[in-house]
């Protein structure tokens, strides 16, 4: 009786590459317009399962100091113990607890965000992953795009102050997107 033939899992493991990957959120500014501003220092995993995408997990580790805004002054002001105070909370962290299907090439990725030391439950909204490419120097690329909102006042980001005109300088809601490229481990 001859053996049955050993299927592979499906399951692979993928780095973010952080030279092709950004974090980056808008804020309401004066209560007028946006102002956009990315983290560039992204490091984490993908465990993706493609015989069973809830399977799969991520994680994601933000160096805050890499924050830019392009105006130095607020970067620092950012930086700054009033806002992510990165020496004492250095990190974001992401780390998913369930990946779920929501149509062809749509996910709801649910986690914790760990943001100045808080820890809180959200769902990125994603697309993707793509399908498989090889780069010119033969590493395999995935990509994967991803939103949420969060209420900054929800992690301890509270610093604000009253306009003349009434409203606040800084609002509340922070639109959080996600544009990721993996290389297969």
């Amino acid at each position: 009786m001859s053996a049955l033939p050993q299927t592979q899992p499906a399951t692979s493991t993928w780095s973010i590459d952080p030279v092709h990957s950004v974090a980056e959120f808008k804020v309401k500014h004066m209560m007028i317009s946006n102002v956009k501003g990315q983290f560039t220092g992204v490091e984490g995993t993908l465990t993706f399962d493609e015989a069973d995408i809830a399977k799969s997990r991520v994680t994601a580790t933000i160096d805050a100091a890499t924050i830019t805004t392009r105006d130095v002054q607020r970067d620092a002001h950012l930086q700054s113990a009033e806002f992510l105070d990165v020496a004492q909370f250095p990190k974001l962290e992401f780390r998913s607890t369930a990946v779920k299907r929501k149509g062809e090439g749509l996910l709801d990725i649910e986690g914790v965000l760990t943001i100045h030391g808080v820890s809180r439950d959200v769902t990125f909204k994603a697309e993707g992953p793509t399908p498989p490419a090889k780069d010119p120097w033969g590493h395999t690329r995935i990509g994967l795009s991803a939103q949420t909102k969060i209420s900054r006042k929800d992690y301890g980001l509270i610093w604000n102050t009253t306009l003349e005109t009434g409203g606040v300088l800084v609002g509340d809601e922070v639109a959080i997107t996600l544009d990721v490229q993996f290389v297969k481990a």
